[in-house]
């Protein structure tokens, strides 16, 4: 029992002391909130500042350089003792004993709040005494992170206004938007709920029918989370985009008695429910048969030269596309190039006089006999 007061009787003592203790302002290293070490000049005394998120542990500690083997004490930021030497006379669970040397009292704080934000003393009973102190910062993540839109469904050409919000941090985040790989800003207010921030970033973003479906994203920075973003998929209402693609001739021309197929390509948003064929300044041909989409001549003739025109709408608005056709001429068929062939024959001098007889002019045939040819010349004289 003595030696307990007498215990008691030093403890006050060193207490007395702390009146000259050496009291310095905690500092960070280019505002960035990096802790760095603190010492009092010509003292023993060590400390380091923490940083903690909520809900998680803080490890705590006095360290004492060149120790004479001199008591160290923790107190808390209500100046109530944690712990002395390797006691703990404050009642709270969380605060643990991770190591206890004559050089050193380190204790982890479990399951770290807002309230235990603050500075923390390390006393060491010396002649004269030593105080110094650390400082727990502790850091809340965003409780939520949404994106909420003005609107759900945008026409082509209208801005959209998309609100981001960060619920319940600290400190106040910081919050980027994205469209693909372009970063895009916003309006950022803060407003601030006891020690909570809560951060609303508000974007306006004129769409275009390239952008439905596109993500916008709303990224947070925040030292207490990584990574944390939030996304909203761009829902854009489009007029029909209307193109007219020729199936049939696979030749260049069209030509008269050739057949002629055209397909009216149609894409929009919503789904084009009204799709049509006409002719433009003039009526269209009995013989064209229009299918839907399809436009369809079977021969064609000069007479269906002219400009055909797709047209196809939704609840947006109304597009079309033309096609003008010209007919050309049928190709002309030819006959095949004839080749002429000279042959040239020697020329043969052939001995008749022994076979044939010599012509004799103006007969047509040789006389039988001397009468006949008397005859003949007698009457040849007349």
């Amino acid at each position: 029992m003595e030696r307990e007061k007498t215990k008691l009787l030093q403890l006050l003592q060193h207490f007395l002391y702390f009146i000259k203790a050496c009291l310095i302002d905690s500092y960070f290293n280019n505002n960035n909130n990096i802790p760095q070490l603190q010492m009092c000049d010509g003292q023993n005394l060590v400390t380091e500042d923490v940083t903690v998120v909520e809900g998680e542990v803080a490890t705590i500690s006095c360290k004492v350089r060149n120790s004479d083997d001199s008591v160290i004490q923790l107190l808390n930021p209500n100046r109530q003792t944690i712990y002395f030497r390797d006691f703990r006379p404050l009642k709270d669970s969380r605060f643990q004993l991770v190591n206890f040397s004559s050089s050193e009292l380190r204790v982890s704080l479990t399951n770290v709040s807002i309230s235990d934000e603050g500075r923390y003393f390390c006393q060491l009973y010396t002649d004269p005494p030593q105080e110094y102190f650390m400082t727990i910062t502790v850091l809340v993540p965003p409780r939520n992170l949404r994106i909420e839109a003005q609107k759900e469904t945008t026409v082509e050409g209208e801005e959209i206004e998309l609100n981001c919000t960060s619920l319940a941090s600290r400190p106040p985040t910081v919050i980027r938007w994205f469209k693909g790989n372009k970063e895009l800003f916003g309006k950022t207010e803060e407003e601030q709920w006891s020690d909570m921030f809560t951060v609303t970033s508000r974007l306006s973003l004129k769409v275009k029918r390239e952008d439905d479906g596109v993500a916008v994203v709303c990224q947070v920075d925040h030292p207490a989370v990584k990574d944390l973003q939030t996304k909203y998929y761009l829902d854009v209402m489009y007029k029909p985009e209307v193109q007219v693609l020729q199936n049939s001739p696979a030749q260049p021309l069209t030509r008269e008695g050739d057949l002629l197929d055209l397909l009216c390509q149609v894409k929009g948003k919503p789904e084009p429910t009204d799709v049509s064929w006409l002719r433009v300044d003039d009526e269209m041909p009995q013989h064209v048969i229009v299918s839907g989409s399809n436009l369809h001549i079977n021969s064609l003739n000069k007479s269906d030269n002219g400009t055909y025109r797709c047209k196809a709408s939704n609840e947006v608005g109304m597009s079309f596309s033309d096609y003008t056709l010209y007919v050309y001429d049928p190709p002309t068929t030819l006959p095949p190039p004839t080749t002429t062939t000279t042959t040239t024959i020697p020329a043969t001098t052939t001995d008749t006089t022994a076979t044939t007889e010599p012509a004799v002019h103006g007969f047509t045939q040789l006389p039988n006999s001397a009468e006949e040819l008397d005859y003949g010349d007698l009457s040849g004289k007349g």
